[in-house]
């Protein structure tokens, strides 16, 4: 089946037009068809899948606007007129294909249709035929709303199907709603779906394979999706649940993998002499972990739908002339050298030690210093180019986002989501205990003390049997070895009062999450995160102000007025 099969749902067409037209009720609509009632699951599934096409649409830009206008990333002087736009603070007003917000609108108007003319309790064969379909559409309206929120600020809540000039203008002219008030309306939405652990999995929805692509991954899981609602919504304890059960789930236990980036030494530990081994991944198929959880499925050619051009931005390729728009930061290569590769090894049957990797006169270059995950997913090198040539001579590679899907989420993600949700707690050496040795009953016993397993219970528990050496890891091992060997990578044993404890492991997740999650558009937003919850803009102004290295003021000082983090919304036509 191919993304361009006919879909019965006939899209409610939203005007590309500049700045972010939300509903331009001049242009002529696209109305649905009266008779088409959704009572058949034939009917459902073309439905379902016209939601995933117009997902396609948003695709790209989920993932460059909340990568290219935090700190990992510049853009360089071939970026075009959209990209600067977009990194521009405040952000440019002018016609921006990054900023058509009623791209996301159509999404959510064909959401709402679906969800309007379903019923989830139709039954056959005492059956509830309709019911995951239904949920799955539940949870991408909510998806797309967190997006919303998180991009604009302040959005109109739109829960009805649009279908007439009339609505669209009465939406345009409703009251709009924060991130807040979206994350409240879709928790209390989608919490009466969540039955016990383990259920079955109603987020997914059964359509075998498309496009090559197992169709159970285009789709979010309920719980997920709560989890990180909760978190934007401070209600940090159901968002620690929430996660918890997700990865623990007895018929599909998630863990970590023991995927990483590693040296390769000889001997002698001379760390300059080696190579790297275990390039990292983060594909929709990991050898000892599901990394990729859920994405939007994109197509192999324009000719067939949309495609996505990440790519023509992050990396040197021929359709670009081989001019990158944006590469790793300043900043990015900082916080990737700040970091110790520490290795474990025997010196004697009775006695072990560990070694630092040097981080100076490395043959593989300076990319390799510190943490080893940006040295795994970029590249960049020097070709011999005539000097007439319209190509560039200097090549930038970001290799770890395949070019047939936009992730949305993938497993080491989720585990930091639910690190941060524990730190929030209050159990900050559970949280820490995600980064550094992974999650175990057998670890835990060890490595947090009984009053905080008594208090954080269940949301710490991690069967021996699912979640085992040979399947769990720390996050901060996936790039800097054998972490857990690490005597100086702990909690600073200075720290008394519970709030600095906290807000010292938060800072440690945050800074994990970038090392991770780098170029995956997680980065803005989890920056805004933080600073919302700790109400200090700082906290987002001061790391993006050094995205370059030095410190601009201007830049920080714009960006501690809140105004300034999100684009324009224009709701009248020019």
């Amino acid at each position: 089946m191919k993304m361009k099969d006919k879909i019965l749902i006939l899209l409610l067409l939203l005007s590309f037009m500049s700045c972010g037209k939300m509903l331009e009720t001049d242009s002529e609509l696209v109305e649905f068809a009266e008779d088409n009632k959704l009572d058949t699951p034939e009917d459902t599934l073309y439905s379902v899948m016209g939601i995933i096409r117009q997902l396609q649409v948003v695709a790209d830009r989920t993932v460059l606007l909340g990568e290219l206008r935090g700190d990992l990333m510049q853009i360089t002087d071939r970026a075009t007129t959209d990209v600067q736009g977009i990194v521009a603070v405040p952000a440019s007003d002018k016609q921006n294909m990054y900023n058509r917000i009623s791209d996301f609108y159509a999404v959510v108007n064909n959401c709402n249709y679906y969800i309007a003319n379903v019923n989830p309790d139709a039954e056959r064969m005492s059956k509830k035929y309709f019911r995951n379909e239904y949920i799955a559409v539940k949870v991408f309206r909510a998806w797309t709303y967190l997006q919303l929120a998180k991009i604009y600020g302040k959005v109109p809540l739109v829960l009805e199907p649009l279908l007439t000039v009339e609505s669209a203008q009465d939406a345009m002219n409703s009251q709009y709603t924060d991130i807040q008030g979206i994350c409240d309306y879709f928790i209390n939405d989608l919490s009466q779906y969540v039955g016990s652990k383990d259920d079955a999995d109603i987020e997914y929805p059964q359509y075998g394979s498309v496009n090559g692509f197992d169709s159970k991954k285009f789709f979010i899981p309920l719980r997920v999706i709560l989890g990180e609602m909760c978190l934007w919504a401070g209600r940090y304890s159901e968002a620690a649940t929430y996660l918890h059960d997700y990865l623990t789930k007895t018929s599909n236990p998630i863990t970590t993998g023991r995927g990483r980036m590693s040296w390769s030494v000889d001997g002698d530990y001379d760390f300059s002499k080696g190579g790297i081994g275990n390039s990292f991944t983060s594909t929709v198929t990991d050898s000892d972990a599901p990394s990729v959880i859920s994405f939007i499925p994109m197509e192999d050619s324009e000719f067939y739908g949309v495609k996505s051009l990440i790519n023509m931005v992050y990396s040197s390729v021929e359709n670009n002339n081989y001019y990158a728009q944006a590469i790793p930061s300043v900043a990015m290569r900082s916080i990737s050298r700040a970091e110790d590769y520490v290795m474990e090894y025997v010196v004697s049957p009775t006695k072990k030690d560990t070694i630092r990797a040097p981080k100076d006169n490395l043959s593989q270059g300076a990319l390799a210093a510190g943490d080893l995950r940006l040295y795994g997913s970029y590249r960049q090198y020097v070709v011999n180019q005539d000097i007439t040539s319209d190509y560039s001579s200097e090549r930038n590679m970001i290799t770890k986002l395949p070019t047939g899907l936009v992730g949305m989420y993938r497993s080491h993600y989720i585990y930091l989501l639910f690190a941060e949700a524990l730190c929030r707690c209050g159990y900050v050496n559970s949280a820490f205990a995600v980064l550094k040795y992974g999650l175990r009953n057998e670890e835990n016993a060890v490595r947090i003390h009984k009053a905080e397993r008594d208090a954080a219970g269940e949301l710490i528990n991690f069967s021996n049997d699912a979640f085992t050496t040979n399947n769990t890891i720390g996050i901060h091992g996936r790039g800097c070895g054998d972490s857990e060997c690490d005597k100086e990578y702990v909690i600073k044993p200075t720290l008394t009062a519970t709030t600095d404890s906290i807000v010292m492991v938060e800072d440690l997740i945050v800074k994990e999450m970038a090392l991770e999650t780098a170029f995956e558009g997680q980065r803005y937003y989890t920056l805004m995160r933080i600073a919302m919850r700790r109400n200090d803009n700082s906290y987002l102004a001061d790391p993006i102000s050094k995205r370059y290295g030095l410190k601009n003021d201007d830049l920080y000082n714009k960006l501690l007025n809140r105004d300034n983090w999100y684009l324009p919304i224009e709701t009248k036509a020019k």
